[in-house]
């Protein structure tokens, strides 16, 4: 049943802004794929994937958009997800978001994944790409490059990706290479010649604490929005480590004008709640968490990360990677969570309805486009 009142209908009405997700994948996955997709871990011998909060929540509120009862037993789910064909599944969970604007992440490799105009055409939307720098960093070591010669030339390999048409920003996965554990200053040219070298002799992933922190002042130096994953993700993640108040130091040095979104957050959403109280430059979303949760729990999660957020600093994003469904859960979640806690505020009195809405559509799609300078056209 929809949910009534007032907020919830400016929420359903609302076209999403997702500022940070991925793409969906090339081909339709197979029953152990697909479940594989599911969880951000890996999946256990003789445990389904399905037999989780995010499966539950599959089965009760995707199976009706592949024209199956709610709650569909795991193996009727994916017979139809096969029979309707994956173009079809995509378009029908991607239309149902409502999403008129996506800001994909294109840096994500284990798993070949559509590109955001593929997204965006299936959906019906725009798409808009952010670049992940450890992967442009990782790109320059693979074509060659000396230890003396490494800092101008990530430098140069950031801002040429950053000039490709439909760039709006740049992300780090910093907390899954090094955490956040970090000095916070701006390293000197010999001492990122000296990690290159280091990093270069044995390769592998970018997770040297020195290049890492070069990293993030070249986003700062490039100008853009960036994006910090934080908080729950995969299982290589080590997650105390990616708590954002251990940021605060960094934050601190970092220019007023610089946006720097905290993605994802949960534990630590009210940490990053803080963060997004204090400093001009900070904002947040509980993106992944949302679908994971799923709409039963949105709303507290979403109520925890707004107890002292400004309402200028929250934002929607699905995190959604691989499977369609994650892009409508996700945004269902979003809706109904955000749409009960503002609604409950309207009919006790401490929110008039007005202000309800217009929070309501500043975190759903008009914070992402103030921040990323986005077309209201699109």
């Amino acid at each position: 049943m929809p949910h009534s009142g007032a907020v919830h209908e400016a929420l359903a009405e609302l076209r999403l802004v997702d500022h940070h997700c991925h793409g969906v994948t090339g081909s339709a996955p197979g029953p152990a794929e697909f479940e594989s997709l599911l969880t951000e871990g890996e999946p256990w011998p003789g445990v389904s994937a399905f037999d989780t909060p995010v499966g539950t929540a599959v089965r009760r509120y995707c199976a009706p958009l592949l024209d199956l009862p709610r709650h569909a037993p795991a193996a009727d789910y994916l017979a139809r997800r096969a029979e309707l064909g994956q173009t079809e599944t995509d378009r029908r969970f991607l239309t149902g978001a409502g999403t008129a604007v996506f800001c994909v992440d294109t840096g994500y490799a284990p798993r070949r994944l559509g590109t955001p105009a593929q997204l965006a055409a299936a959906a019906g939307a725009v798409a808009y790409e952010v670049v992940r720098l450890e992967s442009v960093a990782e790109d320059v070591a693979a074509r060659g490059v000396e230890p003396d010669e490494y800092a101008d030339r990530f430098r140069a390999a950031a801002l040429d990706a950053v000039r490709r048409p439909g760039v709006v920003a740049v992300k780090s996965v910093a907390a899954y290479r090094t955490g956040f554990d970090l000095d916070p200053a701006r390293p000197t040219d010999q001492q990122v010649t000296a990690a290159a070298r280091r990093w270069l002799a044995r390769g592998g992933r970018l997770d040297d604490p020195v290049l890492t922190r070069h990293l993030l002042w070249t986003a700062v130096d490039l100008g853009l929005p960036l994006q910090l994953h934080t908080g729950f993700g995969d299982n290589d993640l080590r997650l105390h480590r990616s708590d954002p108040a251990r940021l605060t130091d960094w934050l601190r040095l970092v220019p007023g004008g610089m946006p720097v979104l905290l993605l994802h957050c949960w534990p630590y959403h009210r940490q990053a709640a803080y963060l997004s109280a204090v400093f001009e430059q900070v904002y947040l979303d509980v993106g992944l968490t949302l679908h994971h949760v799923g709409p039963v729990r949105a709303r507290a999660v979403l109520e925890e990360a707004l107890e002292i957020t400004p309402y200028r600093k929250l934002l929607y994003s699905s995190d959604a990677c691989g499977l369609a469904e994650f892009h409508w859960l996700g945004a269902l979640a979003f809706r109904r969570g955000l749409g009960e806690l503002l609604q409950d505020r309207v009919d006790t009195d401490e929110m008039s309805l007005t202000d309800a809405v217009r929070h309501a559509r500043w975190a759903g799609a008009d914070n992402a486009r103030r921040v990323y300078r986005l077309s209201y056209e699109s």
